[in-house]
């Protein structure tokens, strides 16, 4: 059945058997891509079903890797249906996505807008509570994993008020460091987007945030020209290159740290950062490497550009998560490219169709490698 008409008729509660998170490597024989069929619901805060989209007209959800995604819905309200959807409000109520039947996307709605042909709500993931959080206690770390560190970020960040959510930990940063943090300082998702500058990664699945080490490599599939008809490109990021850092910390520790020097190859690029939170020359140094690591070689970018996978590609659309890899091989480019790559941003859309025709799916995926994927 195309994208219109669909119902919702699984339970919404499904969502909580989605398995989501791929702990070990998959074989790509174990599923392909096809061509998804989308439905949607909004939820209240309390959890309750406040209205299903009984003709989903459009519908787009993303992952990223290292901040916050989003997701849009366009519905053509029924007769049964428009009442519900007039009294929806931004961040009391939440959008949940379906992929095929299973859950692939939920987030509070921050955006609405009424038309006389439907109604469209823009959604960001569970992560986007984080930056409407301060630090809610002084807390000072000392020596520490970074992962521990993100850990209580987004406890402390949830603990007044928490909307529902769950932090699964993939693995420990490998990276220690010191940081100081400071009541009512700073808004939450920016102290956590900084650890992840200095050795771990963050995204969000539905409800869940995964922490994972920067060096996390597990493969979920592989891709070829094969899957990609309408090609792919691939892109070195130029403005990324740095190949000296130095990070210092806060004023009152004086701590500094730095990592790097003249490349023989690219020559020297310089940047100086602060971050307040490092409390000794230790945790710099540590920032610095990090940093030195994730911005050396440039940084190549591939990216499938807006188009449809192949259904035969060896792909499990679902199971695209930030953070984890895929294997590809292309000599569709002058830039051929033969290597696993971590997954840094997914997008799915679909639009058009009707009761009668389907509609038409996009999966477009972005990887990535740097010198924090080759290490």
């Amino acid at each position: 059945m195309g994208l219109a008409g669909r119902r919702l008729t699984w339970l919404l509660d499904s969502r909580w058997f989605w398995a989501g998170l791929i702990s070990q490597e998959r074989s790509p024989a174990l599923a392909v891509a096809g061509c998804g069929s989308h439905s949607a619901a909004v939820l209240d805060r309390s959890g309750a079903t406040v209205a299903v989209a009984d003709v989903l007209v459009e519908c787009e959800w993303t992952r990223v890797l290292d901040a916050t995604s989003t997701a849009r819905a366009v519905i053509q309200p029924g007769l049964d249906c428009c009442g519900p959807l007039g009294r929806i409000s931004t961040w009391r109520n939440r959008l949940v996505v379906f992929r095929d039947g299973r859950y692939v996307w939920e987030g509070p709605i921050t955006g609405i807008s009424w038309t006389l042909g439907g109604i469209e709500i823009r959604a960001r993931d569970v992560t986007a509570w984080l930056d409407n959080r301060v630090v809610h206690q002084d807390r000072t770390f000392t020596d520490v994993d970074v992962m521990e560190i993100a850990e209580w970020l987004i406890a402390d960040g949830y603990a007044p008020d928490d909307p529902g959510h769950t932090v699964q930990v993939i693995g420990r940063a490998g990276i220690s460091g010191s940081r100081s943090y400071s009541k009512n300082v700073g808004q939450t998702g920016d102290h956590l987007r900084q650890l992840a500058e200095a050795g771990l990664d963050f995204t969000a699945i539905g409800s869940k945030i995964l922490l994972l080490p920067e060096t996390h490599m597990a493969g979920v599939g592989r891709l070829s020209d094969a899957d990609l008809p309408a090609g792919l490109e691939v892109a070195e990021d130029g403005a990324s290159l740095v190949t000296r850092w130095i990070v210092a910390g806060s004023e009152q520790s004086g701590a500094l740290g730095e990592a790097g020097g003249i490349d023989p190859f690219y020559g020297l690029h310089e940047r100086y950062l602060e971050q307040n939170e490092i409390t000794d020359d230790a945790s710099a140094a540590q920032a610095a490497t990090a940093r030195r690591r994730a911005s050396m070689p440039v940084p190549v970018f591939v990216d499938t550009q807006e188009v449809t996978l192949a259904p035969e590609a060896a792909i499990d659309v679902p199971s695209l998560v930030p953070g984890w890899a895929l294997d590809v091989t292309s000599a569709g480019t002058c830039r051929k490219v033969a290597q696993r790559l971590k997954i840094t941003g997914v997008k799915v859309a679909e639009t058009g169709g009707d009761e009668n025709t389907p509609g038409q799916e996009s999966v477009q995926v972005q990887v990535a490698a740097t010198g924090a994927e080759a290490a």
